[in-house]
């Protein structure tokens, strides 16, 4: 839909039928451009339901007009199956709660946008957890954990966000509303046909692995698996229908934990052992190289680690199971952390990972795209050394890390994605590592879904007679082909609606050096790959990012939501002002330049400096507002008044309220700020005076 005037009947037609918000400005649109991927669609509008009737009147809208939906939580998504060119399903807004929790049956109700952190707070006094937690914990949705089956770093001990899944509320493409769950329940009409004219296949078309993730989970539709419609709906990607409520199930949490931190020569090695430590029940098993691992932090001696997490009802008794794993493992060094914040400063680093490993050593960029292959946990070394070939083959470079326990691992790789010949290569090497995985019995996406990046190459891991029925079961579900249209099946090309297409080929003109950026603005606005680390709530920890999304819960004050709205105004396609654009300016108008986006992003975005570049060419030859002169020059004033010690007089001035209220109105001072009174004696002079001999 291209037309202004459908446009403008799509959006009164949603703003008739829905109570929820309805928005279709132009930054709306450019903050959902993105999600976590290498990928980019212009959505036509965003609207936030408010409930179950609310998605039910979007979709009734959009299927009369053809118009594609997408459902989006967090937007962490990392294959590209949070972005579309229809209208976006944003859940974060208002269908965000915690209904209910029941500590004696151990489940919950909640809705998909609910954060999972929240959900982890408001079970952790009945000492119970969700048992899946991936490293975005702090702003992921339930909703889009459950579109992804998402897992996380315990999955060894708790399982796949599909194992935790007990019942779910759906509406379907077509307005119907079902809940699903064990003996087809909820099941739409020719699923349990499909399912049962191909058991066989059903039976022998599915690698054996605890991170498979890729494809349509139909093989939890076999008779003795329960016939369970809700766990074969996770990792669907909101392709199928959209989830409105969820019961999940919670897990004993264990009192006490210690952390085993295993030292290797090298990922090699690590990978080798990871497999052999399981039978001893560990609640995680990561490793990660050196190259990922920030100099200052002390580990033990090695190249690469293992962070292996053991729980009990004591400390003693958690240490006295790390201890066990320590003295069963083959290491050059180990350590054995019982200190809860230890622990968590060490985590701290895996979770940082999947920013940190966005650059090079040398500082060069890495991009997902293969982030999260999986195999049999026990052909992992075998799988990295093949895959280290592979990258030198093609003269690529990557660091791995992840869930080693679980044969599935995370890298960011520099590929090319901003040439012809780049991207030709970015293809190839897809299609050959295709190939390596499923040769090694394993599965294209070990947690964060197929999207973009990887459904196209699905038949090359389950072959075209398969994925012909994962067709038919989209088709089943969605006949019109409305959800998320071109994720997982009938996909689109790997290689298109990169997210770098739209961007300046030349350094545009900048007032800063960006030397991180070799001095390129449009580089350092493409550090932000939307790992959404600024969109945390909770305080805990050293991090201060980022102060105003905390005030407002806006994404446009996020340091995301601000990097999307740049990354707009550089491709000139939806934001078109360039420097002059509005939409920036007043997304960056409530940003504190406190610097937190600096130290704590883990790939160092520096909002604070980009928003200054911004105002400098958004003002350049023009009057700047009042406040930039009357706050801008604030020390220039401070110092004429110390000068001339009339302090006095300016507080005596400030105290009469028409005269304060001129004052404010005119140096563009918001009317309910006191004007604070200035020292009668400036606290330079009393030093000069009195301090010199302290």
């Amino acid at each position: 839909m291209t037309d202004l005037a459908d446009l403008t009947d799509l959006e009164a037609d949603l703003r008739r039928t829905v109570r929820g918000d309805v928005r279709f400005d132009v930054t709306s649109r450019a903050l959902t451009t993105m999600d976590a991927s290498n990928y980019r669609c212009v959505p036509l509008g965003v609207v936030a339901p408010r409930d179950a009737d609310d998605v039910a009147a979007v979709l009734e809208v959009c299927r009369e007009r053809g118009v594609p939906v997408v459902a989006r939580g967090g937007g962490t998504s990392i294959a590209g199956q949070a972005t579309g060119v229809g209208v976006v399903l944003d859940f974060t807004r208002h269908m965000n709660g915690l209904l209910s929790l029941d500590p004696v049956s151990r489940t919950a109700v909640v809705q998909p946008g609910l954060v999972l952190d929240r959900l982890q707070d408001a079970a952790a006094p009945h000492g119970l957890r969700f048992g899946p937690d991936p490293s975005t914990h702090g702003r992921c949705t339930l909703g889009g954990m459950i579109g992804n089956n998402s897992c996380g770093s315990h999955s060894v001990a708790w399982g796949t966000t599909a194992d935790s899944v007990r019942e779910l509320d759906v509406v379907t493409a077509r307005g119907e509303r079902s809940r699903l769950g064990q003996g087809w329940a909820g099941a739409p009409e020719g699923l349990r046909e499909l399912v049962e004219g191909d058991l066989a296949r059903l039976r022998t078309g599915f690698p054996e692995l605890p991170r498979r993730i890729s494809g349509y989970a139909l093989d939890a539709l076999l008779p003795e698996r329960g016939a369970d419609v809700a766990r074969s709906f996770c990792g669907s990607e909101g392709t199928l229908g959209i989830v409105t409520e969820a019961v999940v199930g919670l897990v004993e949490s264990p009192r006490a934990r210690a952390l085993a931190v295993l030292g290797y020569p090298d990922e090699g090695a690590a990978a080798e052992a990871a497999a052999g430590l399981l039978p001893h029940g560990p609640l995680t098993v990561e490793g990660m190289a050196a190259d990922l691992v920030p100099s200052a932090v002390a580990l033990p001696r090695g190249g690469a680690w293992l962070f292996v997490e053991t729980g009990g009802d004591t400390r003693a008794g958690a240490r006295a199971r790390a201890e066990t794993i320590v003295r069963a493992a083959d290491v050059m060094d180990a350590v054995v952390v019982t200190d809860p914040a230890g622990q968590r400063a060490l985590w701290r680093i895996r979770e940082d990972a999947s920013g940190t490993a966005t650059r090079m050593p040398d500082g060069s960029e890495a991009w997902p795209g293969w982030e999260d292959c999986a195999v049999p946990p026990a052909r992992l070394g075998a799988y990295l050394r093949d895959f280290r070939g592979l990258l030198g083959e093609h003269g690529l470079r990557g660091t791995p890390y992840g869930h080693f326990g679980d044969g599935c691992i995370h890298v960011r790789i520099d590929f090319d994605l901003l040439t012809d010949a780049g991207i030709g290569r970015f293809r190839r090497f897809s299609e050959e590592l295709a190939d390596l995985v499923a040769a090694h019995g394993g599965s294209l996406s070990g947690e964060h879904g197929d999207g973009q990046a990887r459904a196209e190459l699905l038949p090359r891991m389950y072959g075209t007679e398969l994925v012909g029925l994962f067709e038919r079961a989209k088709g089943v579900w969605d006949p019109d082909d409305l959800l998320n249209p071109g994720m997982l099946v009938l996909p689109a090309p790997l290689d298109s609606d990169l997210r770098f297409s739209v961007l300046p080929r030349e350094p545009v003109d900048v007032a800063f050096g960006y030397p991180g950026d070799g001095g390129d603005f449009s580089a350092a606005v493409r550090r932000c790959v939307g790992v959404a680390k600024c969109r945390t709530t909770s305080a805990a920890g050293a991090s201060v990012m980022c102060p105003s999304f905390r005030a407002t819960g806006e994404e446009e004050h996020s340091t995301r939501g601000r990097a999307r709205l740049l990354h707009e105004m550089l491709a000139g396609e939806l934001v078109t002002d360039g420097w002059r654009s509005v939409e920036v300016r007043d997304a960056l108008d409530l940003c504190l330049s406190c610097k937190g986006c600096r130290s704590d992003c883990p790939v160092e975005v520096d909002m604070a400096t980009y928003k200054a570049e911004f105002l400098h060419h958004h003002y350049e030859g023009r009057r700047r507002p009042a406040a930039h002169y009357t706050m801008g020059w604030l020390p220039v004033w401070l110092r004429a008044v110390a000068r001339t010690r009339t302090a006095w007089v300016v507080n005596a001035l400030a105290s009469v309220r028409p005269l304060a209220a001129l004052a404010k109105r005119l140096g563009g001072i918001a009317p309910e700020r006191g004007i604070p009174r200035v020292a009668a004696e400036p606290f330079s002079r009393w030093w000069g005076l009195r301090g010199r001999g302290w």
